[in-house]
């Protein structure tokens, strides 16, 4: 049986990162999505809310599991009993910052593979940065993430501006 991990943040999920989900589900007997709990960061939203929309985004994909996760991906890779690492890449510069983590990765744990899928053309420009700064600003972002992600992002900035 073929485990995959395709790691990331997710925040917020994109259709870049569905795109990656669905291709991926497609490639392996099971496919994890680790959604890094990142203590340095502030998100947007909380690791919890992050994986119930992808529980939600991917409740038609049964070889789909969601789990939260935090330090060292080799070590969740190694609790999830993960044969591969699973990478989007966008741009050439994303590929350089992946290829140093893949091969950090190997060092730490040299039977964990990566493999690097490219983003579908329609969603290379596509990030989560993008979507917040646009949602920031009051930007339509249906054309960036799923419905669900969308109506999350819109409360938190009625929050956030009623706190202002």
């Amino acid at each position: 049986m073929l485990r995959g991990i395709y790691p990331g943040s997710f925040d917020p999920v994109t259709f870049g990162h569905v795109d990656v989900i669905t291709r991926s589900a497609g490639k392996v007997d099971e496919l994890i999505v680790g959604v890094l709990n990142n203590k340095a960061k502030s998100p947007l939203f909380s690791a919890e809310e992050r994986v119930r929309m992808l529980e939600e985004i991917t409740k038609e994909m049964p070889n789909v599991r969601i789990f939260p996760f935090e330090g060292l991906l080799v070590d969740f890779a190694r609790k999830m009993k993960a044969d591969l690492v699973i990478r989007g890449l966008r741009a050439i510069t994303d590929f350089e910052y992946e290829l140093q983590m893949a091969q950090t990765n190997h060092k730490l744990e040299p039977e964990l593979e990566t493999v690097f899928l490219t983003t579908s053309l329609e969603y290379s420009y596509l990030s989560s940065s993008t979507v917040k700064e646009v949602a920031a600003f009051g930007g339509d972002i249906s054309r960036f993430v799923p419905e669900i992600v969308a109506d999350r992002i819109a409360e938190k900035m009625k929050k956030k501006e009623s706190v202002d």
